[in-house]
């Protein structure tokens, strides 16, 4: 039973599930997000939208091909989302974004723009040809020109993941925190602090409720002046 399943005790601290009801818990499907940083959609399904009660029920829902993923049917009741996916359920006519709360735990805003996605640019490579491929932070990839950096998001269609927007990171970039103590905080980049060390570099950011600093690794660029995507989350 444990390769498939985790102790719900044991379950990453971001999925929004009571700990103590049973005792094991779906494991996601090795695949785009960390384990860490996603969540199997049984968990989305049944204990987040409450769609059906039972494991079983959702399957069905599922094998019927009535749950879409970035614009994909999917069919996989392990299969991970995680930060900025969007789930869409077509019967319902609702689509919901990925998001991380205040509380540092992953949760659902419902969205009007399932349309659209932001990734974020954590590696680029060189391939065969002489051409760039970006490596976005849902493990995704795509071939690109050299105008891209690291840490840079962009702004997708889907299911056909097209680039409509590139939206640099520097100061002055609109940002999400996604992890630590301040994670779900919107606001803008004052300050790039490079640490000639081992440690990680830092950023300043003016938020609504004044300055701090976090990790660089910690920013998602979301806009240029506001977000250019619906976030559940007040500027």
């Amino acid at each position: 039973m444990a390769g498939k399943h985790l102790k719900r005790v044991a379950a990453p601290r971001k999925w929004p599930i009571t700990r103590k009801t049973s005792t094991w818990v779906a494991k996601p499907t090795p695949g785009a997000h960390s384990e860490e940083n996603g969540m199997p959609l049984l968990i989305v399904l049944r204990d987040i939208l409450g769609l059906a009660d039972k494991s079983k029920e959702i399957k069905q829902i599922l094998h019927e091909g009535k749950v879409l993923v970035d614009g994909k049917v999917r069919k996989d009741h392990r299969f991970i989302v995680g930060m900025f996916d969007v789930i869409t359920i077509p019967a319902l006519e609702l689509s919901y974004r990925v998001m991380i709360g205040g509380n540092g735990k992953l949760k659902l805003v419902k969205v009007t723009d399932a349309g659209t996605k932001l990734c974020k640019i954590v590696n680029k490579t060189a391939v065969k040809g002489g051409k760039i491929q970006l490596n976005f932070h849902d493990g995704t990839t795509m071939l690109a020109s050299n105008d891209f950096h690291t840490k840079d998001s962009v702004l997708l269609s889907v299911p056909e993941k097209k680039i409509t927007e590139h939206l640099p990171y520097n100061v002055g970039s609109f940002v999400m925190v996604v992890d630590g103590k301040h994670a779900g905080t919107l606001g803008t980049v004052k300050n790039i602090n490079v640490v000639k060390s081992s440690s990680a570099n830092t950023v300043t950011i003016e938020g609504k409720d004044g300055q701090f600093d976090t990790i660089e690794d910690y920013i998602f660029v979301v806009g240029k002046d506001s977000p250019v995507l619906e976030l559940g989350v007040k500027a």
